[in-house]
């Protein structure tokens, strides 16, 4: 099959989320023996460039596309390509099976939307948990909503939701039942059968060896509950007298990391607290290793960072603050009310009951085997483009 595939970030080194997802995916397609291309822009990360051009990367023939305005990009998270245009003028598109569209909002699915309709090529939109109205532009959403994107998604050929609860998103947003297709993330269980050495991560960030390391790893943006992670943490070191605890905060500043400090430190913990900054995949592997839970306390779609722990076998917790995960709650730690109370509880059971720890961490490794391996999510998502390519 000759499979487009979209998302306005390609960096295999540094992705995470949805850019992760886009290009895992893309990966075992050209092994499978499926011809991809993937449109991008010149970014590697927002607010970071490269030179556009033709690449070939993992056997992926890579489009990138000079981005306008990169400070615009920097601060909107929005890429937006021009060239894109006279990509679609050449009539490239019908050249395609299919088109995998990996983003609800952009500047990219403006631009095919209107010319994959003129080109009658089906395409898959996967939203990646940015169906929601949340966070700083609920009101700009919303435009975007009425004026675009509910004809985005109703024209799609099919739509991919990463749960249950993502479905019924799809579904409220006027999506037929039909149309869904729920395929969660999935992980590649292979490179994680030789891990670090537990300890690493607590020697490279001179960490004393009888510390518990309670991890965030993720983006520091405030949608992402960190100040709910800090108020916490402050809970169990002042009121629930955990000396032996530290928190690890692992990810770029999106916005938030001043504020984040300064919470910290107006709650007396901030030489307890340690922020990272961005860490190299090595690095992000390492800390995984070395905690004893691993917390991020709002979430939107499905993490891959949920998945990447539990091929370790580090426990998770996690609030309703956001969406929600059928299978975690229970099985492989806790799902608790958006309380630093019952966050601090969650976490304390887990790192204070060594049998606990364990049935958890026996748990996420065998649901990251059974349910999220890389080979059973692309047999579903395969199964899709069939079902796509059939109704062209």
């Amino acid at each position: 099959m000759n499979i487009l595939q979209v998302y306005p970030i390609f960096n295999p080194e540094v992705a995470s989320g949805a850019a992760k997802v886009a290009y895992d995916i893309s990966k075992k397609l050209v092994e499978k023996g499926h011809n991809i291309i993937f449109l991008t822009s010149d970014m590697v990360y927002w607010g970071v460039k490269c030179k556009a051009g033709r690449y070939i990367i993992d056997n992926i023939s890579v489009y990138r596309l000079k981005t306008f305005a990169p400070i615009i990009a920097k601060k909107y998270k929005i890429s937006i390509t021009p060239q894109l245009l006279s990509f679609c003028r050449a009539g490239h598109l019908k050249k395609f099976d299919v088109v995998h569209l990996h983003a609800y909002i952009s500047f990219q699915n403006l631009v095919l939307y209107h010319f994959i309709k003129k080109s009658n090529v089906p395409y898959v939109l996967q939203a990646h948990g940015s169906l929601p109205r949340v966070g700083a532009w609920q009101r700009l959403k919303w435009i975007y909503d009425v004026f675009f994107g509910y004809k985005l998604l109703k024209d799609a050929t099919k739509v991919i939701a990463l749960s249950k609860v993502e479905a019924e998103q799809y579904k409220s947003a006027g999506v037929p039942d039909n149309k869904v297709a729920i395929i969660p993330n999935g992980i590649d269980i292979s490179k994680y059968a030789e891990l670090p050495p537990k300890g690493a991560f607590k020697k490279r960030f001179n960490i004393p060896e009888d510390r518990k390391i309670i991890l965030y790893l993720g983006r520091i943006h405030k949608t992402k509950g960190i100040d709910l992670l800090i108020r916490t943490y402050a809970h169990l070191k002042n009121e629930m007298k955990c000396r032996d605890v530290i928190l690890v905060i692992a990810g770029p500043d999106d916005g938030y990391l001043s504020d984040a400090k300064a919470l910290a430190n107006s709650l007396g913990v901030y030489n307890s607290v340690i922020f990272t900054g961005f860490i190299s995949s090595e690095d992000k592997l390492m800390a995984l290793v070395d905690a004893e839970v691993f917390v991020t306390p709002s979430f939107y779609g499905f993490p891959m960072t949920f998945l990447e722990a539990c091929a370790v076998g580090t426990p998770i917790v996690t609030t309703s603050l956001g969406d929600k995960l059928e299978w975690m709650d229970g099985n492989v730690g806790y799902v608790t009310q958006p309380t630093f109370y019952d966050l601090a509880e969650a976490i304390y059971r887990i790192i204070s009951d060594d049998e606990l720890h364990r049935k958890f961490s026996k748990n996420c490794i065998e649901i990251a085997k059974s349910e999220f391996s890389m080979e059973k999510v692309m047999e579903r998502l395969e199964k899709v483009y069939e079902e796509v390519v059939k109704c062209k």
